[in-house]
């Protein structure tokens, strides 16, 4: 699915059908801490939150920054995504 990614102060958004979709952040100390996903029931199973999270470590691998995945949906989305984990703080 090829979402049109917004990246926001402190979140990655898109929408899908109507719905808003997003990962919250914070920077701090040279680390994107990422504390939330939310993906709406509506538009839920179709990896809408991956590509989300896909996003802002793609940002901070861009920026050059260290990820703190507080979220549980982001840390499990890294423990699939080996290749990403010399992002991990």
């Amino acid at each position: 699915m090829a979402l049109q990614i917004r990246e926001d102060e402190g979140r990655f958004s898109t929408t899908v059908d109507g719905h808003e979709a997003h990962v919250d952040f914070e920077r701090t100390d040279g680390t994107m801490v990422v504390t939330h996903t939310w993906v709406p029931g509506e538009i839920g199973g179709r990896g809408v939150a991956a590509e989300l999270i896909k996003a802002a470590f793609d940002a901070a691998r861009r920026d050059g920054v260290k990820v703190s995945p507080v979220c549980s949906y982001a840390a499990v989305w890294l423990q699939k995504h080996p290749d990403y984990a010399d992002l991990l703080r």
